[in-house]
């Protein structure tokens, strides 16, 4: 039997520039007690725990959550990437959901350095090179074109082919930075939240192809967590049961995905299958979406997920951002939380604080930033290498 997957308490810390932050142990149990007074519940009541995060040593989950309590509770650490966070709230849901336990917890954090994202072990082979050796192909790319940091070099190419496919500007791109900013403004939580103009982003020259600097997300620390139960553990402990996991899809690359599209390589084809899944898990469609957290690692990335999760179609995209169908007011509203780019993206943090802010979202708790009406909301992160998440969660009437 399935059973129901309810979201019962969520917490997260403030997201700090490297450097800035408390250590990574410190960071998750934060982020664990404030899941867990949300949810009301002791940290013995949690029967499992995932652990996530992408720069640590193994069982770094142990030592962050060894600050609650040392009760022999089974701790798993979880490493996909930027979707870390979201493989360990899959992990834990599926364990709840299959009757393995009637409660477990997501917990991810991430202490990271500053500059580009780069391999922390180059004497072996790249868990990416599938990724780099298919773009290099697909695009002719130089050997000098190639040594580059992966995240530079396939963002910058999905920058120029996002501009290529979906007719975009730079302003339209830009655009969505600026986006992120204003909806960061009154997130406490978030690093960035000055206004940026289209002046400020375009003034920049581009690092790489069409990639400008505040086209991307800054590296970040911080930590978030997620507790998911049973409908019958919600009931013997008065923990509230109202808001739901309805679906989900989680998958890794197809094949074909490295023999004909380079963006299909960096994500949209991963996010289109995820979404699938989910709208298919959950009996609806995207036009049921009110409000949305995606993976705006970069504004391009944001840019051709629109199309990948239904959104709008591909000749619609600059018209969806120019029209602002992805703000209050519009459409949808995604990112309300500042997003990757403005709130920051701790890697094994991420997934978890994008669920973190839905959820508040869907209680009417987000103050200015409430999204009037919400009650259905969509989470979607990846990871490269690949990993591709989407979750739908609603509040029951």
């Amino acid at each position: 039997m399935t059973n129901k997957v309810v979201i019962a308490g969520v917490g997260m810390i403030p997201f700090k520039k490297p450097g800035q932050s408390d250590s990574y142990d410190q960071m998750g149990s934060k982020a664990t007690r404030a899941a867990l007074a949300d949810a009301g519940l002791d940290y013995q009541k949690i029967q499992q725990a995932y652990a996530s995060y992408v720069y640590g040593d193994s069982c770094a989950g142990q030592a962050a959550l060894y600050n609650l309590g040392i009760t022999g509770v089974p701790i798993v650490n979880v490493n996909n990437n930027c979707a870390s966070g979201s493989t360990a709230f899959a992990l834990a849901s599926q364990a709840v959901a299959s009757g393995a336990v009637d409660c477990a917890l997501a917990m991810g954090f991430e202490q990271m350095m500053p500059g580009a994202l780069d391999m922390v072990f180059p004497d072996r082979i790249s868990p990416l090179h599938r990724h780099n050796q298919a773009t290099a192909e697909l695009l002719g790319l130089s050997e000098e074109e190639q040594k580059l940091p992966p995240a530079v070099m396939l963002f910058g190419c999905q920058v120029e082919l996002a501009k290529e496919t979906y007719g975009l500007s730079d302003s339209a791109l830009a655009q969505i930075s600026i986006k992120a900013r204003r909806h960061a403004q009154h997130n406490s939580n978030a690093i960035f939240r000055s206004p940026l103009t289209e002046d400020d982003i375009l003034a920049d020259e581009p690092i790489y192809r069409g990639l400008r600097k505040l086209y991307a997300c800054p590296p970040s620390c911080g930590a978030a967590a997620v507790i998911v139960c049973n409908e019958s553990f919600a009931r013997r402990h008065g923990v509230r049961s109202d808001i739901r996991l309805i679906g989900s899809g989680w998958c890794s690359d197809k094949q074909e995905y490295f023999e004909s599209d380079p963006l299909d390589i960096m994500f949209r084809a991963l996010s289109r299958e995820a979404a699938n899944q989910a709208y298919e898990e959950a009996g609806i469609g995207p036009e049921a979406i009110d409000v949305i957290e995606l993976h705006d690692c970069f504004t391009s990335n944001e840019a051709i997920t629109y199309e990948a999760l239904g959104l709008c179609r591909d000749d619609e995209v600059e018209k969806f951002i120019l029209e602002k169908q992805n703000t209050y007011g519009g459409r949808y509203v995604i990112g309300p939380s500042g997003g990757l780019l403005a709130k920051g993206h701790p890697l094994g943090a991420t997934g978890l604080a994008q669920i973190t802010e839905l959820v508040e979202q869907l209680r009417g708790q987000s103050g200015v930033r409430q999204v009037q009406g919400a009650r259905t909301a969509l989470q979607h992160n990846g990871g490269l290498g690949s990993a591709g998440f989407v979750n739908i969660i609603q509040r029951q009437r």
